[in-house]
């Protein structure tokens, strides 16, 4: 049933994918960061105190509508599942404004193109080349899939038989590692601990799909060698295993809002430019098919056996 259910919420994303700003995760974002103003007395058990009133409510809700909505008929927790998978997944709409930038870009409109990226990300891109934007870009891209959708898949179909709760653990546990890292004392640790060890395994998988859907030996390589450099290490598993599996050049230094900031080099090959961003979109929905097909093949031998 829980490959059904991912079909499902795919097709309708597909067919009407959600668009910025997603009103649900303004409310969450919000009460994310009311309890971090009421319990932020720079403590790392504070930190823990706050994870848990921000994570578990919302695991808890998942669940017990999707017992109750099962107890009334199977079909209308199957159906509670779809569509906390559907709002729980994103990544159409960064593949649909990364695919905006690079028709900008080919048509040679950097100026248009900067104030697409800019939107799409807030943040001031006006300083950017046709390269930088090309590079980070993809390097959005290649991040997005795994946040919102590879690393999400993984845990609801782990978490199966509790309905929704793995979509929405990994999904709540990503906003509040990002949202909470800069905050006062040690309030952010826990969250971050929390969402690293969640996200272990689903981003070396997604590294293992770019491979596979890639250039195997230079992804794996990149991997090995380059990821740990890179200031969020699962991050940098899975932009330098898909920069490897491109051939083409990620990270360096690049100038946000004024600000140079560091980066170290991931992949190997030529400069990304237009073609690229669409090559890192057409690579993920491959390494998507991948998935599903392992999926079909796992429901088709549970039917035989």
């Amino acid at each position: 049933m829980a490959f059904f259910t991912v079909l499902a919420a795919l097709a309708i994303e597909h067919a009407r994918p959600l668009r910025q700003p997603l009103f649900y995760y303004r409310h969450y974002t919000r009460f994310t960061h009311w309890i971090e103003r009421r319990f932020n007395g720079g403590e790392a058990i504070h930190g823990v105190i706050g994870w848990g009133l921000a994570i578990l409510p919302v695991i808890f809700g998942a669940w017990l509508a999707f017992v109750l909505l099962g107890r009334l008929h199977p079909l209308l927790g199957w159906a509670w599942n779809v569509a906390v998978l559907y709002f729980t997944l994103g990544f159409k709409y960064y593949s649909d404004d990364a695919e905006s930038i690079a028709r900008l870009l080919r048509a040679g409109d950097v100026e248009a193109a900067r104030e697409k990226f800019g939107a799409w990300r807030h943040c001031d891109a006006s300083q950017l080349s046709a390269d930088d934007l090309a590079r980070v870009t993809i390097e959005q891209t290649l991040a997005a899939s795994h946040r919102q959708m590879f690393g999400v898949l993984f845990w609801f179909v782990l978490l199966a038989p509790f309905g929704p709760v793995g979509a929405v653990l990994f999904r709540a546990t990503s906003i509040l590692g990002r949202h909470w890292e800069g905050t006062r004392g040690e309030f952010g640790v826990f969250a971050r601990r929390v969402f690293h060890a969640i996200n272990w395994l689903p981003a070396r998988l997604t590294a293992l799909t770019y491979a596979i859907a890639g250039n195997f030996e230079d992804a794996v390589y990149a991997w090995r060698t380059q990821a740990g450099a890179w200031p969020d290490l699962e991050e940098g598993v899975v932009l330098a295993a898909g920069a490897g599996a491109m051939g083409v050049k990620l990270g360096q230094p690049i100038t946000l809002g004024g600000e140079s900031a560091w980066r170290p080099e991931l992949g190997s090959g030529q400069a990304p430019d237009h073609d690229c961003i669409e090559s890192a979109v057409s690579m993920i929905w491959r390494g998507l098919i991948i998935w599903l097909a392992a999926g079909l093949l796992i429901v088709i031998a549970g039917w035989v056996s």
